[in-house]
């Protein structure tokens, strides 16, 4: 029997060839329907340009994409950014005998060091005030360090800090001030429609659907 075929260490993409489908649909062209995830990073640009707490956010360097929910429940993940480096931005980590690479994602030449990928429809069928929250929370995990790592807190609870009830209520407050603050209000509008609204309102939602990036076994830490 033939060692497992490892998946290739690098995937890379223009923003041409990106992998592009329907949200709960047949495959649409990406010319058609409403995109999500072109939206909603130019709603992030907004916020990071905005809001002091992620100037040292690239967004060239961060890919948006959507998961399927199973259902449109709100109950569930929302959205998750997953970081494309281990701690301190090394390439390279050990867990037990083995060391492990990040499979690395490239767009438009440039290396991806976040992806954020919101699950669809459950995050549109959140009220306007719970999406926002979420957006804020996703882009406060990424590291101040913008390495291709998360921000990490003290203790154990490293990603949400001791507290994530008192987390989302400070991502909560990150939010309303920046709503509050002459916030360009045509950038947020369609999260102000769930997404049966939307998908009437544009015949169909499409965005970006990429897999989630794996880890892959090397040989030794200087293999790539």
């Amino acid at each position: 029997m033939g060692l497992p075929k490892l998946p290739p260490p690098v995937l890379e993409w223009t923003s041409a060839t990106l992998p592009r489908s329907a949200v709960r649909g047949a495959a649409a062209p990406a010319s058609q329907g409403f995109d999500f995830c072109a939206h909603i990073r130019r709603l992030a640009a907004e916020v990071v340009a905005q809001c002091a707490e992620f100037r040292h956010i690239d967004l060239d360097r961060v890919l948006f994409s959507f998961t399927p929910a199973h259902s449109g429940r709100v109950h569930g993940l929302h959205a998750r950014v997953t970081p494309m480096r281990f701690r301190g931005g090394a390439l390279i980590e050990r867990y037990g005998r083995t060391h492990y690479q990040v499979q690395r994602y490239r767009l438009d030449g440039r290396d991806v060091l976040y992806v954020m990928t919101f699950c669809l429809p459950r995050f549109l069928n959140l009220s306007f005030d719970e999406k926002f929250m979420t957006l804020f929370h996703e882009l406060y995990h990424i590291g101040p360090a913008f390495d291709g790592d998360l921000r990490r807190h003290h203790g154990r609870c490293h990603v949400h800090t001791h507290s994530k009830k008192g987390y989302d209520a400070e991502m909560s407050r990150l939010a309303r001030a920046y709503l509050g603050n002459g916030a360009d209000s045509q950038l947020h509008a369609f999260l102000r429609l769930n997404f049966a609204q939307l998908r009437q309102k544009h015949g169909a939602i499409v965005g970006v659907k990429v897999p989630r990036p794996r880890l892959i076994p090397v040989r030794s830490p200087t293999e790539y």
